[in-house]
């Protein structure tokens, strides 16, 4: 049980940074639509200085967390939902090592003050690869919460009801 809590923590936390990361990649690369390719490419080097080890340090944790708290509550009612999220990460990673790393890669030997003529195609495939993964990674998040049982859940779970005046009854017969 202490497990499962801390998997849930962990996962929650890790997925909703990363969902929190990537949608502020999101809305950056979006403003960055209206400038020219000398523009987009010196913030693109910026990027791609240290935002990839972000990517890491949120991704792969949440894949973890989220992979053991699947396999601490596989026999609950809440394992469809874990599934789901996990799926939606494996998602994210998935098209972050076929699309976005590979064209990542290509950028970092771009000149800022001559981008290659295709900037702008390559620009389109990263930023719909990125909303696609974005989208993914916030789903993840929500799934993630929509699995965590409230504490009123717990305590009934529990077989612990609270009754008026904040007096607690268990499975046993209470006698006055």
């Amino acid at each position: 049980m202490i497990t499962t809590k801390y998997a849930r923590f962990a996962s929650l936390v890790c997925a909703g940074l990363l969902a929190g990361f990537l949608t502020s990649v999101l809305v950056l690369e979006l403003s960055l639509r209206g400038f020219d390719g000398t523009v987009y490419t010196q913030v693109r080097l910026v990027e791609l200085d240290s935002l990839d080890k972000l990517a890491v340090a949120t991704l792969l944790p949440a894949l973890i967390a989220t992979a053991v708290l699947l396999r601490q509550t596989y026999r609950t009612d809440t394992r469809w939902l874990t599934v789901a999220a996990l799926a939606l990460l494996v998602l994210v990673l998935g098209l972050t090592l076929i699309v976005n790393l590979p064209i990542n890669s290509d950028q970092l030997h771009w000149n800022a003050q001559a981008p290659p003529a295709n900037w702008t195609d390559v620009r389109d495939r990263w930023q719909i690869a990125h909303a696609v993964r974005t989208t993914a990674a916030v789903l993840a998040f929500v799934v993630l919460a929509l699995a965590t049982p409230l504490p009123s859940t717990q305590s009934r779970a529990r077989g612990t009801r609270t009754l008026t005046g904040g007096q607690r009854m268990t499975g046993r017969i209470m006698r006055g």
